[in-house]
């Protein structure tokens, strides 16, 4: 494995207020990097002080959207160690994600070495209090400078960290969703299962539209017949429909989400019956009608678990158990963020110590 070299800032930054963090707004001290090149492959990973890109206006990634990224946290544990939850799957992914947009594969056990080395530096920045994390970005830019469509032949990957706090103004209570029949985010073939900067570009029309209609987020629509539920903007999205817990399959337009995975998991392993299947809007609305919709919850790695309390589509709108988190949802929170804290056995094996 290469070394990991260290580049000492000359000055560090005050640290905000964790108490009122919010989401993004505020950066460490230290970023870690790297560079591709075709004749060195990735090569020279160092952590330097976190600062302004240096690059042409003519590079790539302004041009033509190569870039793709990840996102996971890290926590202190109730044993004071630092703990980062699957970040093993995070780099699977964002390999996957890299292999859409032909950027090179790069070696997961080099980065996640390189995010233990980058957290620890960084150890006075993870918040403690309830509900709060260091966020951790990982992403990769086109460098070449040339105004061609074709891949670049050159590449900066780049690790940042953030201390936040929930990613909802709402928290763990349940936010309302707006369900999209216009737009469409993603289809088969396309990017929707890849972290890529365009893949979110094509939500933000009607994120924009759903936050002025008093929403928090958007429910997409599968791109072709426009019925069956694909995902949340930030989050994948399940239901408890008569006891059992549906969720849209992963069709090559749906991101496999980390925190997805991890309920299913955990989930079935407390012997709750989930099924994976196509799961049609309409099928959400009938069992409401019907009194069988029991839950509707997101999942990911921003919020962990946000319970859905209302839903519009086509102009209706329903109100999910009372407006109120059901006992599913807060099953799942409580036990992922159990585990995250090592509050809870992590019999799953899921964490790994910084």
């Amino acid at each position: 494995m290469q070394e990991i070299r260290f580049i000492e800032a000359k000055q560090l930054k005050e640290k905000p207020d964790f108490k009122n963090l919010g989401f993004g707004n505020y950066y460490t001290d230290y970023m870690f990097v790297m560079d591709y090149s075709e004749e060195k492959g990735w090569y020279d990973p160092r952590i330097e002080p976190y600062g302004p890109i240096m690059m042409e206006p003519a590079s790539m990634v302004l041009h033509y959207g190569q870039t793709t990224f990840e996102g996971l946290k890290a926590y202190y544990g109730v044993d004071g160690d630092i703990r980062l939850f699957r970040p093993e799957k995070n780099m699977a992914r964002l390999n996957e994600s890299n292999k859409r947009v032909c950027i090179p594969e790069f070696d997961g056990d080099l980065v996640i070495e390189g995010i233990k080395k980058l957290v620890n530096i960084e150890k006075e920045w993870i918040p403690r209090e309830e509900g709060t994390s260091l966020y951790i970005r990982p992403f990769v830019i086109a460098t070449d400078v040339h105004v061609g469509v074709h891949p670049s032949k050159t590449y900066k990957f780049m690790v940042i960290l953030s201390p936040v706090g929930a990613y909802y103004k709402e928290g763990i209570n349940p936010v309302k969703i707006y369900v999209e029949d216009d737009y469409v985010r993603a289809v088969k073939g396309g990017l929707g299962y890849a972290k890529t900067a365009a893949n979110y570009a094509a939500s933000l029309k009607s994120q924009i539209v759903a936050e002025e209609k008093g929403y928090t987020q958007v429910l997409w629509l599968d791109g072709v017949e426009r019925k069956y539920i694909e995902e949340v903007g930030t989050m994948n999205v399940m239901f408890v429909i008569d006891g059992e817990v549906v969720t849209p399959e992963l069709n090559g337009s749906i991101l496999a989400g980390i925190t997805r995975m991890s309920t299913i998991e955990l989930l079935r392993d407390a012997g709750y019956k989930v099924t994976e299947r196509k799961v049609s809007i309409q099928e959400v609305f009938d069992a409401y009608e019907n009194g069988k919709l029991d839950e509707a919850f997101g999942t990911g790695t921003a919020a962990v678990i946000s319970p859905i309390g209302v839903l519009e589509w086509n102009g209706k709108k329903i109100t999910i158990n009372d407006g109120k988190i059901g006992p599913v949802s807060q099953k799942v929170y409580d036990t992922i963020t159990g585990i995250q804290s090592g509050k809870l056995e992590d019999k799953f094996g899921w964490i790994t110590k910084a």
